[in-house]
């Protein structure tokens, strides 16, 4: 009894451990999306206001 109380809960132990690294993978997946958002805009703002400076020769 006591070998089988100790297999469920190593299986539990494992089925959280899983379940809570798919959680922080998806975070991060989230969070280098936007990172390479706010890059994108920063780089199209950056040209765009170099391209009006140098449109008023």
């Amino acid at each position: 009894m006591q070998k089988q109380i100790t297999r469920l809960l190593m299986l539990f132990i494992v089925l959280i451990s899983f379940s809570s690294c798919s959680v922080v993978e998806g975070i991060f997946k989230a969070g280098m999306g936007v990172g390479i958002f706010i890059v994108v805009a920063i780089i199209a703002v950056i040209l765009f206001i170099v391209s009006k400076i140098f449109s008023k020769k």
